[in-house]
């Protein structure tokens, strides 16, 4: 490792700006070079924040969002400089802005590190890693990147094809990336739909549709048929605490919940009380589970937790029911059991409760089902030769990188050597809760410290050979 290392972070939506945006208010430019590898124009954007759909929201208020954790109303502040006319001091707080608009805010906060040097901007997909001696990083560009270390921010693979629907691969009846510029444009406003999918980025479909007047039915089938829950009324705190000797199996945990949901009830709390708890404390939580349990509490309580921790935004949630009163929007819990191609997608879906099927006939099939993060290392060219090389492997857990408790990727064989940290949801199986935004960014401070100690402790033991 040079005096002055250079630290490649591979990949440049939140996850990876804020990662920066941290290093840079940590490091000095004489310490280490920090480059984000990101093809996108602009930092901070990454999948969630790019499209410029304005009926795809943030699906919570302003006032929690944040790049700084010690600057809480820190997003609701420059929402409300950017408001033509400006709002009242206190109405940004209950905003929900576009997810567009968060990236924007993200952007422009990395935009004066990038002018000034201290973050630099390659706009590059990362092809392929070696590590000789540094690690040399193979870039779309034809060009190589040496680097020190590296950051892996690269999330949020494409969504899984189901297996029985795998022969609408590469067909135009198909729609698996929804959320990518255009995805939806050749929609007719007549076309039968099936959403495969009843969570966030299901309804976010339904709001873009209705805003285009769609006029075609719409279905949204889950396996449980649970969509994501609405925000609760400002009310007092739960008295529940999960941290205090914490739960040490999935079901020892479902009874304390089960206990303060009722307590809470008693109390005239809503069950959003014990919820923001239980994220509030979900480190602690998750890391007293040993594997075993945290494996039970994904297979029989994440779809629970899903649809209560990720809630919708009042104007998504509008959409949706507008569409169910005009009768073009059904939601189900059902499995897609039977599937026939030919000009049209003729469907078989077994209801849930009732085990009756349902014949479905739909022009357009969409795939909702969210990241498909256990393909992370297959599908990135990047990490595929950081596992080849030993340098990371796949989580017990198959939701993302396997992490040790600091943030460092766990190699093969041996020990961390600290040159490699994960950012992001990739870290989850570790961190526990990682997809929302607070946690994201307390999460990628704790990497750009964990940096900054690996950078000092490793120049100085350089300086003294």
């Amino acid at each position: 490792m040079t005096l002055r290392p250079t630290i490649a972070i591979i990949g440049g939506g939140l996850s990876g700006a804020a990662v920066a945006y941290h290093l840079a208010g940590l490091l000095t430019q004489a310490e280490a070079d920090v480059v984000v590898i990101e093809p996108r124009a602009e930092l901070g954007r990454g999948l969630a924040y790019s499209a410029g759909d304005p009926d795809h929201r943030l699906n919570v208020p302003a006032r929690r969002m944040t790049l700084r954790t010690d600057q809480l109303d820190h997003f609701q502040n420059w929402l409300a400089g950017q408001q033509d006319p400006p709002l009242p001091p206190g109405a940004c707080a209950d905003v929900f802005a576009p997810r567009i608009v968060f990236g924007s805010y993200v952007a422009a906060q990395l935009a004066p590190l990038l002018a000034d040097g201290r973050v630099d901007h390659v706009r590059a997909v990362v092809t392929g890693i070696s590590r000789p001696d540094r690690y040399a990083l193979t870039l779309s560009s034809g060009a190589t990147l040496q680097a020190d270390m590296l950051v892996i921010a690269a999330t949020h693979p494409k969504a899984a094809l189901p297996r029985e629907l795998a022969m609408l691969a590469g067909t135009a009846a198909l729609i698996d990336d929804p959320l990518a510029p255009g995805a939806l444009d050749k929609i007719h406003e007549n076309e039968r739909i099936l959403i495969v999918g009843n969570g966030l980025t299901s309804a976010d479909i339904v709001a873009t549709l209705r805003r285009r007047g769609h006029l075609g039915h719409i279905t949204a089938v889950s396996r449980h048929g649970w969509r994501s829950m609405a925000h609760g009324p400002q009310q007092a705190d739960t008295t529940a605490d999960f941290a205090q000797d914490p739960a040490r199996t999935a079901l020892g945990l479902l009874r304390r919940v089960r206990q303060s949901l009722a307590d809470d009830a008693s109390a005239g709390l809503t069950w959003h009380a014990t919820f923001d708890r239980l994220r509030a404390q979900g480190p602690a939580i998750w890391a007293a589970l040993p594997v075993p349990e945290r494996r039970r509490f994904l297979r029989h309580m994440r779809a629970l937790w899903d649809v209560h921790r990720f809630r919708i935004a009042p104007q998504t949630l509008e959409a949706s029911l507008q569409m169910q009163r005009v009768g073009r929007l059904t939601h189900l819990g059902a499995r897609i059991a039977q599937v026939q191609v030919g000009d049209s997608i003729d469907l078989a879906l077994v209801v849930r409760h009732n085990a009756i099927n349902i014949p479905l006939t739909v022009d357009r099939l969409i795939l909702a089902t969210g990241p498909a993060h256990s393909s992370v290392i297959t599908g990135t060219p990047a990490l595929s030769d950081l596992a080849a090389l030993g340098l990371l492997q796949p989580d017990e857990l198959h939701l993302g990188l396997k992490t040790c408790a600091c943030g460092h990727a766990v190699p093969t064989q041996g020990k961390p050597d600290g040159s490699i940290l994960i950012a992001g949801p990739l870290a989850r199986a570790t961190v526990g809760e990682l997809m929302g935004v607070p946690e994201v960014i307390a999460w990628a401070e704790h990497i750009a410290r964990e940096i900054v100690t690996q950078t000092r402790r490793r120049k100085a033991r350089i300086a003294a050979e």
